[in-house]
């Protein structure tokens, strides 16, 4: 049985990009939340370290610095329109959560505290800059409860613990609503709406060592990319510098904001030699290449040698319980170590998608290398390419990108909705649903799942992980290519409707299929470094080539079509990255 509901604008994803959207558009709209998790659990409240704005509490700083560290940070595949934006209106959005309800660290003044955070320069890279607002090392979590709280206050609906399986689109183009799956019942629903908005996150765990909550499995994008929708920039994913060795569980990098420095097996501060000027607060490309150089030429430590250490033991302990409480903690539960008197054994670990679906500055997803609108669909957050990242996130700014560009996005849908009539749903709109699940749930014997998600995680790390080649990228193109016709062969051996979390897990390794197909594809085609995408055979920055956005496409036959469209330029001129 299908249940059919009707609102005006639909959000799917309740983490920090949904929720601001969704407190924006309830306003002036009907609106409902789709989430496949209890909102509060979503990953934005993993964030630690802080939510960067140019406010000069602490230090003399200005948005204008902001911008050039955003595009210098991503490598100047950043569309400069969008870091002006996002820059610009931080500081409006750093207040304004403060008069929900946000409970930030404080100066002695009472004013909103700031400390320092990688990539983050006074002048132009003269310095390290105090611009990260925090809240101890919960950050996230705080926003994330306060922004539901907001949603609570306003009515929002919200559909928990439901699944979007399929995004439907009517004859004339119109986004027209989506299907989802409720895990409790195992009842399909479709959701008709003017304007449908994707804040899903994104897709860590198709990596093995990652900070990713096993939830992030790219569902969004890859419901957009079956339809039609491209994907941009998915060569170029973040490995953070500081992971929980083998567990990928994150260290904030407000840790190094406050005085911690990474050390090798010598007992050597390493970073001066990589990035003398900031050091240790180099952007996280850097940081996480160099500890992979380290290990390389022998300086790693532990039986393989391969981590090595943050250290906080020359750190008050009062700075550490009082602003780092969670990370001490998770060195203490995980790993046996006191961050006090013991350095702390990390890794790089995959962290955050810098590409996604195309967008707009009002979050409007776009097609093509014109740009063009599809009437009445949306993304916000870690699953949509404004551009604002380019090829590398500057620590904080994710954050940040939630609450702008989730505002921008929930107004625009409110106006679009205002504008428009809604669409007629597509005739059978949920065949695809029932046939992606039948095909599941009817094959009595087949591959296993979890083999192919573990297969798939252990070649990612090894093959396209910090540095790649187009020999390592070739061979995991063809390893993709051998696991998605192993999943198409899948059966799971619960058959029921109730809380049946083995199908929608196996759903979920589909979805991680369609990104990897994707990253692997636009990693090597793009025959340079830059940023976060690292090829050991082609270690320059190809500006003349290369300054420009990729798009993947999927063709009928499921392989990958390629294009690209121009990185929108501004004041900052691409130059050397030195730090």
């Amino acid at each position: 049985m299908t249940i059919t509901h009707t609102y005006d604008a639909v959000i799917v994803g309740a983490g920090g990009a949904g929720l601001r959207a969704a407190i924006e558009a309830s306003g002036r709209v009907d609106t409902a939340v789709i989430s496949k998790l209890y909102p509060t659990r979503s990953h934005t409240g993993a964030a630690q370290g802080g939510v960067c704005a140019a406010l000069g509490n602490v230090e003399e700083d200005y948005p204008e610095w902001h911008a050039f560290d955003t595009v210098k940070g991503g490598d100047y595949l950043v569309d400069q329109p969008a870091a002006q934006i996002l820059t610009e209106e931080a500081v409006d959005a750093i207040y304004e959560l403060e008069r929900m309800g946000l409970p930030f660290n404080r100066t002695p003044e009472g004013l909103i505290d700031q400390r320092r955070f990688g990539g983050h320069t006074a002048n132009h890279g003269e310095r390290a800059v105090k611009r990260a607002c925090y809240a101890a090392d919960r950050t996230g979590h705080m926003i994330l409860q306060t922004l539901y709280q907001q949603c609570v206050k306003r009515d929002v609906r919200f559909f928990n613990e439901f699944y979007c399986l399929d995004l439907l689109l009517a004859d004339d183009g119109r986004t027209a609503g989506v299907v989802a799956y409720e895990l409790a019942t195992g009842e399909l629903h479709v959701f008709r709406a003017k304007s449908v908005l994707f804040a899903t996150g994104g897709y860590g765990r198709m990596f093995r060592v990652s900070s990713n909550a096993h939830a992030l499995t790219g569902d969004g994008l890859s419901v957009t990319f079956r339809r039609g929708i491209p994907l941009e920039d998915m060569e170029f994913f973040q490995f953070h510098p500081t992971g929980l060795y083998r567990l990928g569980v994150l260290l904030s990098e407000g840790a190094r904001g406050e005085g911690a420095v990474i050390r090798n097996r010598d007992g050597e501060r390493f970073m001066e030699r990589y990035a003398p000027t900031i050091k240790d607060l180099a952007p996280r490309d850097v940081v996480s290449r160099s500890i992979y150089q380290e290990i390389k030429e022998g300086r790693g430590l532990g039986p393989r040698g391969d981590y090595v250490l943050l250290d906080l033991t020359h750190l008050d302990p009062r700075v550490l319980e009082e602003k780092l409480p969670d990370i001490t903690e998770f060195a203490r539960v995980y790993l046996q170590v006191e961050p006090t008197t013991e350095p702390v054994p990390i890794q790089p670990t995959a962290h955050y998608a810098m590409g996604g679906i195309p967008t707009d500055v009002h979050a409007r997803v776009v097609t093509g290398s014109e740009e063009t609108p599809v009437p009445g669909l949306y993304a916000a957050g870690e699953c949509a390419c404004v551009s604002v990242h380019g090829a590398n996130r500057l620590g904080t700014n994710s954050l940040l990108d939630i609450v702008v560009f989730g505002r921008r996005g929930g107004d625009d849908m409110a106006r679009h909705c205002e504008e428009t009539d809604l669409p007629a749903l597509p005739v059978e709109a949920t065949t695809q649903t029932l046939d992606l699940l039948d095909g599941i749930l009817t094959r009595q014997t087949g591959d296993n799942v979890a083999d192919i998600r573990a297969e798939l995680q252990d070649s990612m790390f090894d093959l396209a992980f910090v540095v790649r080649s187009e020999e390592s990228l070739a061979k995991m193109g063809e390893l993709v290519g051998s696991l998605r016709e192993r999943y198409d062969r899948i059966a799971i051996t619960d058959k029921g409707t109730v809380y049946n979390t083995d199908l929608m897990e196996a759903v979920e390794v589909g979805f991680l299929l369609d990104c990897a197909a994707t990253l692997v594809a636009a990693a090597a085609a793009r025959d340079e470094s830059r940023g976060a995408h690292y090829r050991e055979d082609h270690p320059l920055r190809d500006d003349a080539n290369w300054l420009k956005h990729s798009l993947a496409y999927r063709n009928d036959d499921g392989s990958i079509r390629l294009d690209s469209k121009p990185v929108q330029m501004g004041p900052y001129v691409p130059m050397e990255r030195k730090y």
